[in-house]
């Protein structure tokens, strides 16, 4: 309908609310105060943030958690330069989000004005869309045009500027409707196919992953594997996509992947990959899967026609989203799995080997068994908690050694940012309250973006975060050991007392540095979540020799010696 006159800042957040935002997070600036002051009665929760790449991850989570576009406000310069980590993070994951950037006037356009940047240029590969909105009567349609990017075919982030006089600007101008995500589906033939390559199958594997998913898109996933008897694995930083605990989850395909899912990867017939992009960690450097044409008879579903086809030609491309394809499958008449229906038990029964107690600890010489860590976490939490976490060693014991209680229950970035979890996890405690959220962060990580802490505080966001302090950039130091044995450089951290820290911030905080001792500290951060709407920091000190499950730095850098003297 047709509105009276409204400034550019009112205008944009009446958009907002007509496409159902009820939630967006920034770092206020003088560049968007309009916009600010349009919020204030609108029913919109702003979440205030201590620095925007905290705000960008955030949104990031929101997109990931929903399957709306995470909106997420930032002032000109350096808040947008701040925020570009978690475009980056949502292009690289499909996650839809949208930025709203405040800008220079526009009769300062091009004069490299205080804190000027050219957004188009910027933020050009990280971004589906980059634009600016120079006249207030044409928002409605810009706004409606980026949630219609952003949610359609592959999801991802949008980027909008604002210069700071088109938003006090008056108009009258007629608002939008709600936008409408557009995906592709499969078609009758396409299924045909599909159902003849399976049929004709010995060892076919199911690999999901990418955006777009649904709760009603896994379900129907679920039911077509489990008519079917068809092995499901994971791609990297997708293992909430079927709950681990189902007999037909055999493990996840990314890094420090069980050498004998590699296997059967490599040695599959039919691949059917439902969402994944197929990119770097997914396959091993490109070698599970040989470029441009794997050795095993490809399936390969995504929602980006342009993503199929780019660095793996498939014997059958199928542009669809996750929901329409899943549908589909799950419609389709069982085939006869009499050949390879015995494989998922064994499939199953290695991955249950692989989760194991590692050789590094069974000998009970490690004060803290990080290890007996997930078991109790597993014990005690409910099992869709959500576990969020970003990049480094510490985040494998999560991955190799959590059962993921399905979708959404992991938020984790595949573009391997630092920093995201402690967002993340605030994030998910705010857009789901009832939940119980862990994070898992290493030291230098968490340090990046531990200033949400406050975020949590003020918002009471009960979130539990557990700081793996080995006093290193630990992956860093593992690689270094490998390539430079014992010429360590630039990878040691000196550590605050995290614990105190969070007690400083208004939380609960503990320090763990014996095994025995983490599961009442686990108890009392559960009970003080619960009961307070707090944060609780638990700090685990321990040996950091203990790099990773399968080898200790001692190990890594041994054997690299040993290789150069044998060269």
């Amino acid at each position: 309908m047709t509105q009276s006159s409204r400034s550019g800042g009112q205008i944009l957040v009446d958009a907002l609310k007509i496409h159902g935002v009820d939630t967006a997070f920034g770092v206020p600036g003088e560049s968007y105060l309009d916009v600010l002051d349009a919020l204030h009665d609108s029913g919109i929760r702003f979440i205030i943030n201590r620095q925007e790449g905290g705000a960008a991850f955030m949104a990031d989570a929101y997109g990931k958690m929903t399957g709306k576009p995470g909106i997420c406000f930032v002032t000109r310069g350096p808040g947008a330069t701040n925020a570009s980590i978690g475009v980056h993070t949502a292009f690289q994951d499909s996650t839809p989000m949208i930025l709203f950037i405040g800008q220079v006037g526009s009769d300062f356009i091009d004069r490299e004005a205080f804190q000027e940047i050219d957004y188009r240029r910027m933020y050009g590969q990280m971004a589906k869309w980059v634009t600016q909105i120079d006249r207030a009567d044409r928002i409605p349609e810009y706004i409606a045009r980026a949630f219609q990017v952003a949610t359609s075919g592959r999801p991802g982030p949008v980027v909008l500027a604002l210069p700071e006089d088109m938003l006090v600007t008056q108009a009258a101008v007629a608002d939008t409707g709600h936008y409408q995500p557009v995906q592709a589906s499969p078609s009758a033939a396409q299924l045909d196919v599909v159902r003849a390559m399976l049929a004709s199958a010995k060892k076919p594997l199911l690999l999901l992953g990418g955006g777009g998913w649904t709760q009603q898109a896994c379900a129907d996933l679920q039911r077509f594997a489990e008519t079917n008897h068809l092995p499901v694995s994971c791609a990297f930083r997708f293992q909430d996509l079927l709950d681990n605990d189902h007999p037909n989850y055999i493990g996840d395909v990314g890094i420090g992947i069980n050498p004998r899912l590699a296997a059967r990867v490599r040695d599959a017939d039919v691949i059917l990959a439902i969402g994944p992009r197929l990119g770097e960690m997914t396959t091993s450097g490109y070698a599970l899967l040989q470029s441009p044409v794997p050795a095993q008879r490809l399936i390969h579903v995504h929602a980006d026609a342009e993503e199929l086809g780019s660095v793996y030609q498939a014997e059958l491309m199928i542009n669809s989203g996750m929901p329409q394809m899943c549908a589909m499958l799950a419609a389709m008449p069982a085939l006869d799995s009499s050949a390879w229906q015995a494989s998922v038990a064994e499939a199953r029964a290695e991955l249950q080997a692989w989760q194991r107690q590692p050789a590094i600890f069974q000998d009970g010489q490690a004060p803290l068994d990080l290890w007996q860590v997930v078991q109790q976490i597993d014990r005690l939490a409910p099992h869709d908690v959500i576990i969020t976490n970003g990049a480094g060693n510490y985040a494998t014991w999560a991955h190799r050694f959590h059962s993921y209680g399905g979708m959404r229950t992991q938020l984790a970035p595949t573009s391997g940012a630092m920093g995201y979890s402690v967002p993340a996890g605030v994030a998910a405690k705010i857009i789901d309250p009832a939940r119980t959220v862990i994070t898992f962060a290493g030291d230098g990580e968490y340090l990046m973006n531990g200033q949400e802490l406050a975020t949590a505080v003020q918002y009471r966001a009960g979130v539990i975060i557990i700081v793996f302090n080995n006093a290193m950039f630990g992956t860093i130091r593992m690689h270094q050991e490998r390539e430079y044995p014992g010429r360590v450089s630039g990878t040691t951290l000196h550590n605050p007392d995290f614990a105190a820290v969070a007690r400083a911030y208004g939380g609960m905080g503990e320090v763990v540095d014996k095994t025995a001792d983490f599961a009442p500290a686990l108890e009392r951060a559960l009970a003080y979540t619960r009961g307070e709407n707090l944060p609780a920091v638990i700090e685990l000190r321990y040996d950091g020799n203990l790099i990773t499950p399968g080898a200790t730095l001692e190990t890594i850098r041994n054997n690299a010696i040993a290789a150069r003297a044998a060269s």
